[in-house]
């Protein structure tokens, strides 16, 4: 690690720390284009259908982990795809375990989708698939497996495509509802908390250049137990 990096790393955390108590508790008003204002988004009736999916209700609405700072959002969704197989996981243990720079507990460059694949990788156990660069029907078709028990799906985003606002992302997916074609996503980040998204639109956010390893985001894919 470079001096110039690590320097770089210190104003990042510094930034974080600093806008934490303003920007990341208190979001801005949703935009025009935000899923947000999309009615099946947070729907009382479509969430309860989506809560008892059959992964979904593995996770369960209560007791899921939301993660500790605006950078840890990797590792907490690690954590939930842990304990909804039972395994006892905690997040600052499963960072501490992490090879990215890290400082206080936070992750000042976050992770790309290769260290999340090789963090989850080491955590379970377990080979992940790594899938990035698909057509819309193929993402289509693996969203669908994540209702299978056997299966579990984390994906990386670009929130603003979604938002109009925020950074790239990592969150867990619990189910998808094939009837009306939504996308069950468990944000792991306590402000937005999980939604349903069209999977067209949830396509678009992750099929964007993540700037740190300026490859494609996009899932990973992991045996259950």
């Amino acid at each position: 690690m470079t001096s110039r990096r690590i320097a770089l790393a210190v104003l990042v955390l510094v930034a974080i720390l600093a806008g934490s108590a303003g920007i990341y508790l208190r979001e801005p008003p949703a935009s025009a284009d935000s899923i947000e204002r999309i009615p099946a988004y947070q729907n009382e009736a479509l969430l309860a259908r989506a809560w008892v999916l059959p992964v979904a209700r593995l996770y369960g609405p209560q007791g899921y982990l939301f993660q500790q700072n605006q950078s840890v959002c990797g590792p907490t969704s690690i954590a939930d795809v842990m304990r909804s197989e039972g395994v006892a996981a905690d997040p600052a243990a499963i960072l501490s375990r992490s090879d990215a720079l890290q400082i206080f507990g936070f992750l000042p460059f976050g992770l790309t989708l290769d260290e999340e694949a090789g963090l989850l990788e080491r955590e379970m156990g377990k080979s992940v698939k790594e899938l990035r660069d698909l057509s819309l029907e193929t993402f289509r078709a693996e969203i669908a497996k994540s209702n299978d028990p056997s299966r579990r799906i984390i994906i990386n985003f670009l929130r603003t495509p979604l938002f109009g606002r925020g950074h790239g992302h990592f969150s867990p997916v619990l189910g998808y509802l094939p009837a009306e074609d939504l996308v069950f996503v468990g944000d792991v980040n306590a402000n937005y908390r999980p939604w349903l998204v069209p999977t067209s639109r949830l396509f678009d956010a992750q099929n964007t250049i993540d700037s740190s390893s300026h490859a494609k985001r996009g899932l990973l894919e992991v045996e259950a137990q």
